[in-house]
């Protein structure tokens, strides 16, 4: 998540403090885990993604069919030992993209890039069009993956996030208001369609990717189109509106952040910091107080162009939900009830609906990592809750991985199979390094002797109300929980805590010991057989070098010292690599927001077994590359051959300069910033990395 957007309010009032003053007996053991080699390493991410489609840019929409993927090996394979390919380098305070030596970095789609026709070139003044806007990538790229197409890593689709708007960046003068408090209506419908997701297909020609215009695949979803509803809340009276009375429909995402992907071939795109475009004048319900709804106005002032003679469907109006009709389907006082959940995009086919699953939760999503598919068990996805104090949640799906439903005639069917039935569970983290997964359901206990059922009515009032469910049956709030990961090579999973300065020293616990926390961690865990039960351990504190020993206790020195781990991913082979949105101060003198790379399988102790990030092996995490000033790095994904690496950059300064991204302005000349994607590659062709 950016700095620049969320309030990041501590909205937990709950008092749930279950490892209190336990970070001594934490710190005393730091248990370490291991888990058994998963027998789906050929699922991870990416490799199985493939998609029949013709290469040549068709002009139809067909859906695309993907020919047969293979079963992964029923004994565990030999993985071979893998070691980083680079040296760390140093940091950087300047206009421009640093990558480790032996490496090539070029700005790829950025905002305003034309997707179709239908869009006129970007133009520097910022005199483009609503429409213009609509058709184009939006602002302030973050989450995404790479889909190939039959296999390929040099043809394939981008799916991406635009997480957020700058208004002064967007209109040639910047945000105007007229006498009357009123936003201009052509000003909110370029600021509405600069927000949301997009897909982009995207060709390696003479070795430099580029976007392919026109393709039919391309398209975007901004915070006015139309989808669909699934799951608990769909056609329940929570989400009946004026625009859709039998609440099957809504419209829009926003504010899309960290993302995941599906093992059958579709992206999931993540509403993290959405509350802010509403207002509620009235008197707020409860889910609408937890999760950060306003009482004065949105954010950028939408609902204030309500009313004009252009509006189209109260295109603006919705985003007042103050009640105001006899009934939910007179007003939009539930259109904020459409908003903070896990979205479903089949990027292969532009003739379906985002599709909005309501079963994983309705909170600020920030990321949805998959763990490993199992043939036989069930699916699991892992899911932070970007703000001070919120949790961390597990979604288990009701059916079991069928290997045939990678390659489905229908995605999104397949979708409603995996991600409308099953569980919602948020994490409590003991003090002995175990912790357990706290069912979301209506017979659930309370911790205050009465039950989620009791509290909430059902299990749709329950999803409209994750955050308070998550407080009544004692979660462990953490340190902002933001991107999740899972090492395709034993099942750990991996969750950033990026800071908490709102975390007072005598409310420190195990899972967050440090308060204020300004550094922020990466903890890890794996989970039991049954999905009931974990073991942890912290497996990075993030730090500057110079720090005290309480501090820095993985001993990092200049060469890996980092603050605020945010985005995160491990690739095909085991390497983990995750950026930072660092806003601490010692840091930032010292460096840009970066992507560091650590291969966590490669720490073990004398006995062989895996460790924590320690000064004794803290040379294994590297810096790799360095965003340009007053960036943040965040976003990543793999081709499948590992040898093209795709990062954004968010909200620079005065970049991009060219069209290689590590090229500067010139002292005193100023560019008109642009969030862009950086396409990082080997000179030599090799893969990104390792040796």
């Amino acid at each position: 998540m950016s700095r620049d957007t969320g309030d990041n309010l501590d909205r937990n009032h709950s008092g749930n403090m279950p490892m209190a003053n336990v970070m001594d007996a934490y710190l005393s053991r730091r248990s370490v885990m291991r888990g058994s080699l998963g027998a789906a390493i050929a699922m991870i991410a990416g490799t199985g993604l493939t998609g029949c489609f013709d290469g040549g840019g068709s002009d139809h929409d067909d859906p695309v069919t993907e020919p047969p993927v293979t079963e992964p090996p029923v004994t565990e394979p030999e993985v071979p030992k893998l070691a980083l390919g680079f040296q760390s380098i140093p940091g950087s305070r300047t206009d421009a993209c640093v990558v480790a030596a032996g490496y090539s970095a070029y700005v790829l789609a950025p905002w305003g890039t034309p997707l179709n026709s239908n869009a006129n070139p970007w133009k520097p003044d910022g005199s483009n069009t609503s429409t213009d806007q609509a058709n184009a990538m939006g602002m302030h790229h973050d989450g995404m993956h790479f889909f190939p197409i039959n296999g390929s890593s040099e043809d394939g689709l981008l799916a991406i996030n635009f997480e957020y708007i700058d208004t002064a960046a967007l209109h040639p003068a910047g945000p105007t208001t007229d006498v009357n408090g009123k936003r201009p209506v052509e000003e909110v419908r370029k600021e509405i369609n600069a927000h949301g997701a997009g897909v982009v297909r995207l060709q390696k020609v003479s070795g430099r990717w580029q976007v392919v215009d026109n393709d039919p695949l391309n398209r975007r979803f901004t915070t006015a189109s139309r989808m669909e509803i699934t799951g608990p809340l769909r056609g329940t009276d929570h989400v009946k509106t004026k625009y859709s009375t039998a609440g099957t429909h809504c419209r829009g995402t926003n504010n899309n952040c960290g993302n995941g992907y599906t093992p059958w071939g579709t992206y999931l795109t993540c509403e993290e910091n959405w509350p802010g475009i509403f207002v509620n004048k009235g008197t707020r319900p409860e889910d609408q107080r937890r999760i950060g709804v306003g009482t004065s106005s949105g954010q950028y002032k939408w609902e204030s162009a309500a009313g004009d003679s252009t509006e189209v469907a109260d295109e603006f109006a919705r985003f007042d939900v103050t009640v105001k009709g006899a009934s939910a389907t007179d007003d939009y006082r539930n259109e904020a009830s459409t908003y903070g959940y896990i979205v479903e995009i089949d990027p292969y086919n532009s003739s379906t609906l985002a599709t909005k699953r309501t079963a994983l939760g309705r909170f600020r999503h920030e990321g949805c990592a998959p763990g490993l598919p199992v043939a036989g068990k069930p699916l699991v996805w892992y899911m932070g809750d970007d703000s001070n104090n919120e949790y961390l949640y597990k979604w288990v799906s009701t059916a079991v991985w069928d290997a045939a439903d990678a390659t489905p005639a229908d995605r999104l069917a397949t979708g409603a199979k995996y991600l409308d039935q099953g569980k919602l569970y948020v994490a409590r983290f003991n003090a002995d390094g175990t912790g357990v997964w706290l069912l979301l359901d209506v017979a659930t206990a309370t911790t205050g002797g009465s039950t989620l059922g009791a509290l909430y009515g059902d299990l749709p009032g329950i999803i409209l109300n994750t955050r308070g469910a998550g407080d009544a049956v004692g979660a462990t709030p953490m340190d902002r929980p933001e991107w999740t990961t899972v090492n395709p090579l034993n099942g750990d999973v991996y969750l950033t805590l990026t800071n908490n300065s709102a975390r007072t020293p005598e409310k420190v616990d195990a899972a967050n010991p440090r308060g204020p926390n300004r550094h922020g961690h990466i903890i890890r865990w794996h989970d039991s057989d049954d999905q009931l039960s974990f073991t942890w351990d912290i497996f990075v504190f993030g730090a500057n070098a110079a720090g005290t020993a309480d501090i820095n206790r993985s001993g990092l020195t200049e060469l890996n010292q980092f603050a605020s781990p945010d985005g995160m991913s491990f690739d095909s082979r085991g390497v983990l690599w995750f950026e930072t949105d660092n806003g601490e101060s010692t840091l930032t003198d010292y460096t840009n927001d970066q992507l560091l790379a650590v291969i966590p399988t490669d720490l073990v102790d004398a006995t062989g077994k895996q460790v924590p990030v320690n000064a004794q092996n803290q040379v294994d995490l590297r810096r790799f590359f360095v965003g340009p000033n007053d960036c943040e790095v965040t976003g990543i994904a793999f081709t499948p051959d590992n040898k093209t690496l795709f990062v954004n950059i968010q909200h620079p300064g005065n970049w991009p300069y060219t069209d290689k991204a590590i090229d500067a302005a010139p002292a005193g000349t100023k560019v008109r910033p642009r969030a862009s994607t950086v396409v990082i590659q080997r000179i030599d062709g090799g893969e990104i990395g390792t040796a």
